[in-house]
């Protein structure tokens, strides 16, 4: 079989990596395996924060540093350090405790670097949080709370999954669009502001994204190709700007890139033994 060693492949973590279910099948595990055995470069390109990252980082074989927060950090997970930080320009408090204002009904959480902070008191947060094996507190009102490299606003928590985030009511899903219309208007000449999933809003430093990670990773690593997998329209920017661009089946991008087999069934998998050796034959 060819060198895969001209290759960077991120990928996006959940429902592109995972299952809906949150859950890695491990046709997954074995190919990127397989990949990095044979030189290729691989790692996790995800909006999550390195709390989170925690709940997969002894699963998840890789072998460059993570690029979590949609793309305002990377971990380096041999010095357990987080290196390359694009902070919020504007002040922590100040702009937490007006989207508390904006928002009495929605969860405001800060993901710091040692544990994700909720700002003001929702029910199921605990749940949630230790389902994800990520560590949580409730931010005491001034406290520093580390570099300000991203927050979130969620919809109400029922149970301990991500992926419940992915569905809500016309209701929940309108309140949810209406909040995001207002951060962008208030918050938008300094910050990117979207939708990480229909009932997850998450705002981080203007201009970053996982494409401008992954090709600073690309360059740092010295490959020529970048490969990129991904789901959902925080990932559009990543799957744009890569030389090869893949979607699950059932993915939200499906149709607008190609797609690979649905997130279930193994889509990274697909991408690694069937879409990279084709690149390569003709490249």
């Amino acid at each position: 079989m060819a060198s895969f060693s001209d290759i960077l492949l991120t990928v996006d973590y959940d429902r592109t990596l995972t299952g809906p279910d949150s859950t890695i099948p491990e046709r997954n595990l074995e190919a990127i395996r397989e990949f990095m055995a044979l030189g290729g470069a691989f790692t996790v390109n995800t909006g999550r924060s390195v709390p989170m990252a925690r709940s997969f980082l002894d699963r998840v074989p890789t072998n460059a540093p993570l690029l979590l927060y949609n793309g305002s950090g990377a971990y380096d997970q041999n010095t357990k350090t987080l290196t390359q930080t694009h902070e919020i320009p504007l002040d922590m408090w100040q702009t937490l405790d007006e989207c508390i204002d904006l928002f009495p009904d929605l969860l405001v959480e800060l993901q710091g670097i040692d544990a994700h902070y909720e700002i003001n008191r929702k029910p199921m947060y605990d749940v949630f949080c230790t389902a994800n094996n990520c560590a949580f507190r409730l931010a005491e009102h001034g406290a520093d709370l580390g570099p300000f490299l991203k927050f979130s606003l969620y919809g109400q928590l029922r149970e301990g999954t991500v992926a419940h985030l992915f569905s809500g009511s016309p209701e929940e899903l309108a309140r949810m669009e209406q909040a995001e219309a207002i951060l962008k208007e208030r918050f938008g000449a300094w910050c990117e502001v979207f939708r990480a999933a229909p009932r997850i809003i998450d705002v981080h430093a203007k201009g970053v994204s996982k494409a401008r990670a992954a090709r600073q990773l690309q360059k740092k690593l010295g490959r020529k190709i970048l490969v990129c997998v991904g789901d959902a329209e925080n990932d559009l920017l990543m799957l744009r700007d890569a030389d090869f661009a893949f979607v699950p089946g059932d993915a939200i991008l499906a149709g607008q890139f190609p797609t690979v087999c649905p997130c279930a069934e193994g889509a990274v998998a697909d991408v690694i033994r069937k879409k990279i050796p084709e690149i390569l034959a003709r490249h």
